[in-house]
């Protein structure tokens, strides 16, 4: 456990976030950096603890960031925009926070001299639509232009790409993580899991986008946060990237309503809709490096997770 760092968080206001700043925020000082589009902050009772520091800024803002950053030792990079609706409104700012945004956190850490981390967050959609077990030195996949759903895959990939050109350039210490499907209590905005249970627990009807059948590895915010910990703390994490997800909880999009509505005893009927644009068929990681070189294996299995991020929501009802 570190204790008397200066923890700086883009995108700190996110529930990812929320959930790593409860571990750290006791023994060192939190840095939130965040234009606050998403917020769990405000409310999770973190806000006003006296060893976080807000500062609402955007990280296209160079300038602003770098002097924000002044006196970091770690630097946990999660700024971005994600979530199909999103990306396929506006992928101008999409790729904009993206690889901008990458760009300027990387520099303005370089600038700073941060020493002891700078985590960037990627993304599983790096590994096209058919990823299975897909392992940390698989090819990545960049998709065809034009087609929305790669906008964001090919940003955050850019990203990652020039991160680990400062480790190498610059020795900055990278640890790239690629999120797999993490749900859990305060997220917001998209994300299948969270609207599913949110509809069920009022007993509204569930849309599923396509036809129900692709396949995804849902980890719950707690999981992924222990393997973040772990990257930030472990020295063999630095230069490397890790596929950070449970490799139990496979489940196809129509079974995941089907267990949301049995789970929660939920009336809720399910119906399909045209899907958004070109979908990910299929998205499982391959958990072996995380476990060999960081000692991670998820814990929370996916009718817990339900249950734990359902009891969330119920609150704020």
């Amino acid at each position: 456990m570190i204790e008397n760092k200066t923890i700086f968080i883009t995108g700190g206001a996110g529930f990812i976030a929320n959930t790593l700043i409860k571990h750290y925020v006791e023994k060192n000082k939190i840095v939130v950096y965040d234009n606050f589009h998403r917020d769990t902050l405000t409310n999770s009772g973190l806000a006003n603890h006296a060893n976080v520091t807000i500062v609402k800024g955007d990280v296209l803002d160079l300038p602003f960031l770098t002097s924000s950053m002044k006196g970091a030792d770690i630097v946990v990079h999660a700024a971005g925009i994600a979530g199909i609706d999103t990306v396929i409104k506006d992928p101008v700012r999409t790729m904009s926070v993206n690889m901008i945004g990458t760009a300027n956190a990387l520099e303005a850490a370089k600038v700073n001299g941060v020493s002891e981390r700078f985590i960037d967050f990627s993304t599983s959609e790096i590994f096209g639509s058919h990823a299975f077990k897909s392992t940390e030195e698989d090819t990545a996949v960049s998709g065809s232009v034009g087609e929305a759903r790669w906008v964001y895959a090919v940003s955050k990939l850019a990203g990652e790409h020039l991160a680990h050109a400062y480790y190498k350039q610059y020795q900055l210490p990278v640890v790239t993580v690629r999120p797999f499907n993490v749900y859990g209590p305060g997220q917001t905005g998209e994300g299948a899991l969270q609207i599913f249970i949110k509809k069920a627990l009022k007993n509204e009807d569930i849309f599923i986008y396509g036809d129900g059948t692709a396949i995804r590895a849902w980890c719950y915010v707690t999981d992924f946060v222990d393997c973040l910990i772990r990257c930030i703390e472990d020295p063999k994490a630095i230069g490397e990237s890790f596929n950070l997800g449970n490799q139990r909880t496979v489940i196809t999009t129509l079974g995941l309503a089907e267990a949301v509505c049995r789970v929660l005893k939920s009336d809720s009927k399910i119906y399909y809709k045209d899907a958004l644009s070109a979908d990910i068929e299929m998205r499982i990681p391959s958990v072996k490096k995380t476990k060999e070189v960081l000692g991670f294996e998820a814990k929370v299995d996916l009718e817990e997770g339900i249950l734990l991020t359902a009891e969330y929501f119920k609150t704020l009802a």
